[in-house]
């Protein structure tokens, strides 16, 4: 690990300047134009991420998947010369692709393209463009054999007053925990930004904590995607403490430096955090574990919707009312900052934590005191 953070470190400090913010690059160029995004972000966003996963990170691969399709994307810039409108619809695009295809969930994608932008001002010329680049991607992927990780919530119980309460109220929980996580996560990145100065040895470092933590914990359970977890989360009692010890590595590798997106270890974190409440929620353990799976990525992202509608491609229509429920009381309550920086919102999270003093009344983009850049 610290001899991968060496080189993931060094490979973006000298060659990578330009391409370092990641996802943020991509928000920040399509609310405000400027120059294309640089070629150079799809090899080493996947380098990056495959060397994390290799030597033992804790990091997803949709961040990376989004990023080299929107980098690609957006070369065509070069060629065609568009109007800014235009540039944004192929950022959308490549956002839209590169979902779709790391996840089999073209409609989802193109959601969550549109609405991590700025979804209270949904450029409509982009819907279509957004639809065609996220099912002509998926359709890529199972034409060259690639599969995606298949999930089943096995019972949905009746809808209800009771029952849709009781989903609202765990969807909180769900908030709360995406809190945790974005807080964790401007947590490390802000420490090792002001305690390491140089920064190819901000990775080394965290590679060496992380080593000795999973060799004294004597189990590589909370490293890597932690697909095997979530498939058990679903029909298997897991540790209550699973989703505490995933958001620790997750946000400490990321905080540190390695690359690699955060979403995977978010579906990990919820379904676990889904699964500890089954004890304490009168709601079937699949359910529970399915709605944290999509809640707690809603709220980290401000997502609600494109979570739904991803719900019901990995889940089915059955539980769509939980699902739903669940993703956007957790929105809510997740805080007034998510994982992305440069991401703007508005509506009625933004009007939520205004009342609350969390969010100045002239302030639109959802920040907060301690936000970094990179």
């Amino acid at each position: 690990m610290p001899l991968a953070g060496l080189l993931i470190g060094s490979a973006y400090y000298y060659w990578g300047d330009e391409v370092v913010k990641g996802n943020n690059l991509l928000l920040e160029e399509y609310q405000n134009p400027r120059k294309v995004i640089p070629f150079r972000m799809a090899p080493m966003v996947l380098l990056g991420t495959l060397i994390t996963h290799l030597f033992g990170g804790s990091a997803g691969r949709e961040g990376t998947a989004v990023q080299m399709a929107t980098a690609i994307s957006d070369q065509f810039s070069r060629f065609f010369k568009p109007e800014p409108g235009d540039r944004r619809i192929l950022i959308v695009m490549g956002i839209s692709a590169g979902f779709a295809s790391v996840f089999g969930t073209p409609w989802a994608g193109a959601v969550f393209a549109i609405e991590i932008l700025l979804w209270s001002k949904v450029n409509y010329k982009a819907i279509i463009p957004a639809l065609l680049s996220a099912f002509i991607a998926d359709y890529t992927c199972t034409a060259w054999n690639v599969s995606h990780t298949h999930y089943t919530i096995p019972s949905v119980p009746e809808i209800s007053f009771q029952n849709m309460f009781i989903a609202a109220c765990a969807g909180i929980i769900f908030g709360l925990c995406a809190w945790l996580f974005s807080g964790s996560n401007r947590f490390w990145a802000n420490t090792f930004k002001s305690t390491v100065q140089f920064a190819p040895l901000r990775p080394v470092i965290g590679g060496i904590c992380i080593a000795i933590t999973v060799w004294l914990l004597g189990s590589t359970r909370y490293i890597g995607l932690g697909v095997p977890i979530i498939q058990q989360a679903f029909t298997e009692n897991l540790n209550s403490y699973d989703f505490l010890l995933k958001i620790l590595f997750t946000t400490f590798t990321i905080g540190a430096g390695f690359k690699g997106g955060e979403v995977t270890p978010l579906f990990y974190i919820g379904a676990a955090l889904g699964n500890a409440l089954f004890w304490i929620v009168p709601l079937p353990m699949g359910l529970l574990a399915g709605m944290g799976f999509v809640a707690v990525f809603a709220g980290t992202t401000n997502t609600p919707l494109a979570c739904t509608i991803m719900g019901i491609e990995l889940f089915g229509a059955e539980s769509v009312p939980f699902i739903a429920t669940a993703c956007f009381v957790s929105y809510l309550f997740s805080g007034p900052a998510g994982i992305y920086s440069s991401q703007q919102s508005g509506g009625l999270k933004l009007s939520f934590y205004q009342r609350l003093g969390l969010i100045k009344k002239q302030s639109s983009p959802l920040t907060s005191p301690g936000m970094i850049e990179e």
